[in-house]
């Protein structure tokens, strides 16, 4: 019988050079692997590979050398310690994210949950060409968002309240956009200059900033053949269920309107920025409200 390749990269067994030969990518969701999956992709490498992993530069792991006659073995093996094969072509891929504010004290959101969120609602859909994910926790940008087909920057949006200030001006000084002047004891923010980075807030003493945590979203963005960054088209998004009617929108236009093996950018360039605008604005409103 002829071996079913695309099936197999479907799996996450891509071809190698080498005959009968496949490099196994791994599901990993936001870069979090525990130490009992740990353990049996070791024992995979050791066993069925060459004794090594190889890491992605998406968060992935990789098992090489995996033999065609093993891949039922190896992925019983890989079942037993919680690991399971990931996916490759045209479809949802991993979703990557940073360590966010669960680890990170730059951190402006949970980036762990939002990444198992987002994998559980699109990992693996077919699309007409692969869509990526990214998810980074504030704007230091460790993820690049914008490399992304859909990127999401965590922020904070912060408003001043002049009775817990003591005008030690901290907040002047962490502002990196020259957004905040202190001036007679009055705050003053130039929110068309604040960036959402949440670095006043987290430096103040006596709490004088109110905050809320959101999402800026970029849209097709590349980094490959061909580099694109992505770019925002609505405001800063305050929930999820916001978030994720954006989310849907943004690939229901890439599965509508798509060619086969075309980025989501080029569909964008293809088909009209305008109208992709009109979907997520009209996903924004709708979340909005």
């Amino acid at each position: 019988m002829a071996t079913d390749y695309s099936t197999l990269k479907k799996g996450g067994f891509m071809k190698q050079r080498q005959k009968d030969h496949f490099s196994l990518r791994l599901s990993v969701v936001g870069g979090q692997v525990n130490a009992e999956q740990l353990v049996a992709i070791t024992e995979v490498a050791r066993e069925f590979g060459h004794g090594y992993i190889h890491l992605t530069s998406r968060q992935g792991i990789e098992i090489p050398y995996i033999k065609l006659e093993d891949i039922d073995k190896v992925k019983d093996a890989l079942a037993e310690g919680g690991a399971v094969p990931g996916v490759c072509g045209p479809r949802v891929r991993t979703i990557t994210a940073c360590q966010g504010s669960e680890v990170c004290p730059n951190g402006c959101i949970e980036t762990e949950e939002l990444a198992r969120e987002l994998n559980d609602r699109y990992f693996g859909r077919e699309l007409p060409h692969k869509f990526k994910f990214g998810i980074t926790g504030c704007q230091n940008n460790c993820l690049k968002a914008e490399e992304n087909d859909v990127g999401i920057k965590g922020g904070v949006r912060v408003s001043w309240n002049k009775e817990k200030c003591i005008n030690c001006g901290i907040c002047v000084k962490q502002c990196r956009e020259g957004a905040i002047t202190l001036t007679d004891g009055i705050v003053s923010l130039e929110t068309d200059k604040c960036n959402y980075c949440g670095r006043c807030a987290f430096a103040c003493p006596t709490d004088a900033y109110e905050t809320t945590v959101g999402y800026l979203i970029s849209f097709g963005g590349l980094f490959g053949n061909k580099i694109n960054k992505g770019e925002l088209i609505v405001p800063f998004v305050e929930d999820k269920e916001t978030l994720f009617a954006i989310c849907d929108a943004a690939l229901s236009f890439f599965k509508e309107n798509a060619k086969p093996s075309e980025r989501f950018k080029y569909t964008i360039d293809r088909v009209g920025r305008e109208k992709l605008v009109e979907k997520i604005w009209e996903a924004y409103n709708k979340g909005e409200n």
